[in-house]
């Protein structure tokens, strides 16, 4: 990440909003930890391009949402399970949903496009994403921020590594209990 800040040096805050308009948390938190480690990132404007780049690409697949319906979520493996779970959580919490769902694991994009498919008025759904998306960016960059100024440049790489090594172990356990195609059980 030094590397990529070092070489890109203010592009890399566009990248960083590039990264955001996917998803692009543990992305944010190593940055902004970057940022606190070394002074290479300014956590203002790395905070300014992932709040921008995550409000983009939740307004893109809310007006995917609104235009293609679950078509435009359907070429994705598991998604229509998840468009069902966003709308049943759009239907019960309504604004509040659009104020979170950033922080609920693998549901994000189809949020946006799920809010798309409601009534929702896309300016109601602009300004919630907005205030949403900057709640979001100050989390993940003040957790990263904060994260390495306590655990200090080391203790982060530690922690980076525990976590990568545990999503690693979760994937292959999880890809093991699946029974292979065609097999019966």
């Amino acid at each position: 990440m030094a590397e990529f800040w070092g070489e890109w040096g203010n592009l890399a805050y566009a990248a960083a909003a590039a990264w955001a308009f996917f998803e692009g948390e543990t992305f944010v938190l190593v940055a902004a930890a970057l940022g606190q480690a070394t002074g290479m990132v300014d956590p203002w404007v790395l905070m300014l391009s992932v709040w921008l780049g995550s409000f983009a690409g939740d307004q893109v697949w809310f007006t995917l949402g609104r235009r293609y319906g679950s078509r435009a979520v359907r070429r994705f493996p598991g998604a229509q399970r998840r468009l069902e779970v966003a709308l049943s959580f759009i239907e019960r919490y309504g604004s509040l949903f659009v104020l979170t769902f950033r922080f609920a694991y693998g549901v994000r994009n189809v949020a946006s496009a799920a809010c798309g498919m409601t009534r929702m008025h896309h300016l109601r759904f602009a300004a919630l994403n907005f205030a949403a998306a900057g709640i979001w960016a100050a989390s993940f960059v003040g957790g990263g921020w904060f994260l390495a100024g306590w655990l200090g440049p080391e203790g982060v790489g530690w922690l980076l590594g525990t976590v990568g090594v545990a999503a690693i172990g979760w994937m292959v356990l999880r890809a093991r209990r699946k029974p292979a195609v065609g097999t019966i059980g």
